[in-house]
């Protein structure tokens, strides 16, 4: 009996450093990106997923890690603001996870469904990726995200880039096992020796570098306008939030919407997310690779995920190691992109599509169309000072148009 737990015990330590490996190429994109530091986000998504199992107490097999619902708002804040104004604003953006989670603990989960309907959703999401579209491209045709400066010979970027995209599309779609579920991690790792052979890497910071040291934690600063400019960020990733509970809800066959509750698993994103920019880390989110592990493996056991964190924030005091993924060059992470953003962009379409959203109808298109142009056209209402735009503007015009737009003519065309 000793024996069989030890062994389980080890199959559970085991299990959760691949659940951290499958979590990892998404991971460490997303500062990579925005500028932050990627060996304080493997801290803070372990220190994120140990809030979310409390909060749930340990019944979500589920790891928290970046969101990139958050990628534009955040280059754009810390260009704006500054870093620490930035964490600022994520801080307070965490807090309203915990406010939606205190609305769906009164009013029950329907209250999200009712407010922001997948008409309100999907172009929200769409907008996500779409928008993000130039920075890919000009990442893989060796350029600055913004398309500025060129940091790398055109032809050269673009061998690198292009290795790393199809690496990425081939695992994705041909990949067999627990492979498939690393098509990130792939293409970075095919981009990265493309990389070096074409002379693109500089490793002299990894030499220089200490094995061990304390990651580069950044405090938050609060400014009213950085705090106003992110806090519609948060409609998105709560949306996706109740979607990747439903998912992880079916694989296991339990209704975690009712136990622990959506509205625990709410206030432990948003206590991750607001913990997270006490350190300087990226919001924390629910990730779907993870939840296309636990389907294949079918290891439904929350402690897995404990060891996964653990697994994280060791390895976030690897000095050399977050060193070295600051390596990478951008084409190889823009090639990786455009797949990325891309998809996030399906998945908008993807919600309007399953929820038979009928784009004949008026009030339908209006509120798409409207959406989609405000978000993707970089419309933006305010002066110097204050301002909202992309994603923020976009899903409060989504969601204001929803509910000012009478529904009388759906209701007569359904009747019909």
């Amino acid at each position: 009996m000793t024996d069989l737990t030890q062994q389980n015990s080890w199959r559970t330590v085991l299990a959760g450093l691949q659940m951290l490996f499958v979590a990892f190429g998404a991971l460490v994109l997303m500062p990579l990106i925005t500028g932050l530091d990627p060996s304080v986000a493997l801290f803070t998504a372990g220190i994120g997923t140990l809030i979310f199992q409390f909060v749930t107490k340990r019944q979500v097999p589920i790891f928290l890690a970046s969101s990139f619902v958050f990628i534009a708002p955040i280059s754009y804040s810390v260009q704006t603001w500054g870093m620490a104004a930035a964490m600022g604003s994520l801080f307070v953006a965490g807090l309203m996870y915990v406010l939606l989670a205190a609305i769906v603990a009164v009013r029950g989960a329907g209250f999200l469904h009712r407010l922001m309907p997948p008409v309100v959703t999907g172009p929200i999401i769409m907008v996500i990726g779409l928008s993000l579209a130039p920075i890919a491209v000009n990442m893989a045709m060796g350029k600055t995200g913004d398309g500025a400066a060129e940091l790398f010979p055109y032809l050269d970027a673009l061998f690198v880039s292009m290795s790393a995209l199809i690496t990425t599309l081939l695992v994705a779609t041909m990949g067999k096992g627990i492979f498939r579920l690393l098509p990130i991690l792939a293409g970075v790792l095919v981009g990265y020796v493309m990389a070096l052979i074409m002379g693109m890497v500089d490793s002299s910071a990894v030499v220089q570098a200490s094995w061990l040291a304390v990651p580069n934690f950044t405090a938050p600063e609060f400014q009213l306008a950085a705090i106003l400019f992110m806090l519609p960020v948060v409609i998105a990733p709560a949306i996706e939030h109740v979607g990747d509970i439903l998912a992880i809800g079916s694989v296991t066959g339990k209704d975690y919407v009712k136990t622990p509750g959506l509205h625990r698993t709410l206030l432990g994103d948003g206590l991750a997310t607001s913990a997270a920019s006490l350190f300087g880390g990226p919001p924390n989110t629910t990730y779907s690779e993870v939840t296309g592990a636990v389907m294949l493996t079918k290891m439904f056991n929350p402690v897995i995920m404990l060891w996964a964190a653990a697994f994280a924030i060791a390895l976030a005091f690897v000095a050399k190691f977050g060193i070295a993924l600051q390596t990478i060059p951008a084409p190889v992470m823009g090639g990786i992109l455009i797949l990325l953003f891309g998809s996030i962009a399906g998945v908008g379409m993807n919600i309007l599509v399953k929820a038979q959203v009928n784009m004949a109808e008026q009030r339908n298109l209006v509120i798409v169309s409207t959406t989609l142009v405000f978000g993707i056209g970089g419309m933006a209402v305010g002066n110097g000072d204050w301002s909202l735009q992309g994603v923020s503007l976009c899903g409060l015009v989504a969601i204001g148009l929803n509910l000012l737009l009478p529904k009388s003519a759906v209701k007569a065309a359904d009747q019909q």
